[in-house]
């Protein structure tokens, strides 16, 4: 009888030793060969050090939203690689950049193949926007069902029904 306690008592120490030595990770910026990432949140670095940086959001349907800090010569196309590119639930002809300009907030809309196809717009209708510091990137979108989707809920509509079906059969028989 005896012996269960000191056995309780050095499986405690033992465990207080492991514990002790996780690593506590701090929280900030962790750098990782020429690039700073945080994944706790949403703050990305791709500075370069010959050039100007700024820091620019992405938000909306992209895989990494958050905070970049990119060169200046950044075009809004490397800016979507860095993010991971959008998601299948993006509607790519609505992205949008709000920018503060003279103490007033303006949007700029513009599509995707606007980006795409820069060499076959011409006149006034070609807007391809350049990035400013503090600028903010949306990827609007909405989530999609597919048919995967649209089965496993009836599937699941079907399984309860089905369950209540032989419930009420099981009630009435007794």
């Amino acid at each position: 009888m005896k012996l269960f306690p000191r056995i309780l008592i050095i499986f405690i120490g033992f465990q207080s030793i492991v514990f002790s030595q996780v690593k506590d990770y701090e929280l900030g910026s962790q750098w990782t060969g020429t690039t700073r990432t945080n994944i706790y949140g949403g703050f990305y670095d791709y500075s370069d050090p010959e050039a100007v940086n700024m820091n620019i959001s992405v938000w909306g349907f992209v895989a990494y939203p958050g905070r970049y800090v990119v060169p200046e010569y950044t075009s809004v196309v490397d800016l979507l690689s860095f993010v991971g590119g959008p998601s299948d639930a993006s509607n790519l002809d609505e992205l949008r950049i709000y920018r503060i300009e003279n103490n007033k907030e303006i949007m700029i809309p513009f599509s995707y193949n606007d980006l795409m196809w820069e060499q076959g717009l011409e006149g006034k209708y070609k807007k391809i926007p350049t990035l400013k510091p503090s600028d903010i990137l949306v990827v609007p979108g909405e989530p999609r069902m597919y048919f995967l989707d649209w089965f496993y809920i009836g599937l699941s509509v079907f399984s309860a029904l089905i369950s209540l079906i032989i419930l009420v059969i099981t009630i009435q028989n007794k």
